[in-house]
């Protein structure tokens, strides 16, 4: 049958894998690192996956496939929820996520340097930390204290590392850069996992009201009561509040 269906310029495919990661049907996949269309009857044509790619490699063309199956599609979204805790964050391999034991590595620190120009160590124990690219179910997130962070934020305080990305699990975003609302994810993440806090960590700037309120807005739609706090940071680097 002629159809609307997917159409992906390799040419201009980056293999960022939001696409993939976009696509509630599975149509979409990563291949040799480039986003490829899977299955021509996992595709509605509806284009989830359109505004998602930053490169505009995705198109929809009228051309002879196979019509959409949505059982198909049903079964395979129950095979991928029983193996969601095996499968990566998203598509392209820099994505997968990961965690980092900085307890064990600053057990191992100790003593090794004690002067005053000893390198400051990363306090980073997840990844990824893009908002659009985490995971919704990780280990990681089990009693995490969450640290949601502007990402301007971590180049205009200097003690960034220390004061907040220890001890916590990270996610960054830019709602400016990436014009989006974060609360649907952030609302996933807060509901399916047992977050012990929230930290908002934002700029004086305006456009960093956006992050707060998706964090605000998540926390109520996650119907759960969770302790959180605002810090502001100004452009020379300080606490505002």
């Amino acid at each position: 049958m002629i159809r609307r269906i997917v159409h992906i310029d390799e040419e201009k495919c980056n293999g960022c894998g939001l696409c993939a990661q976009a696509c509630h049907e599975s149509a979409i996949g990563m291949v040799n690192g480039k986003a490829k269309l899977l299955r021509d009857d996992y595709c509605d044509g509806l284009g989830d996956c359109l505004p998602a790619c930053p490169a505009g490699a995705i198109s929809f063309i009228e051309r002879e496939a196979a019509a959409y199956d949505e059982a198909a599609v049903l079964e395979n979204k129950k095979k991928k929820a029983a193996a969601a805790h095996q499968a990566p964050a998203g598509g392209c391999p820099g994505t997968r996520m990961r965690q980092m034991n900085r307890r064990s590595e600053e057990t191992a620190q100790e003593g090794e340097n004690t002067s005053s120009a000893a390198p400051v160590t990363s306090q980073l124990s997840n990844w990824p930390v893009q908002i659009k690219l985490a995971p919704i179910k990780a280990p990681y997130f089990d009693q995490a204290k969450l640290l949601i962070a502007a990402d301007c934020t971590a180049y205009a305080y200097g003690n960034f590392h220390k004061d907040f990305v220890k001890g916590k699990v990270t996610l960054i975003g830019c709602p400016k850069l990436d014009d989006c609302d974060y609360s649907e994810k952030l609302t996933e993440i807060i509901a399916a996992n047992d977050i012990k806090s929230v930290t908002l960590v934002r700029m004086e700037v305006p456009c960093c009201g956006g992050l707060e309120q998706a964090a605000i807005k998540a926390l109520k739609n996650s119907g759960k009561f969770i302790p959180w706090q605002v810090v502001t940071i100004s452009i020379d680097g300080k606490i505002l509040d």
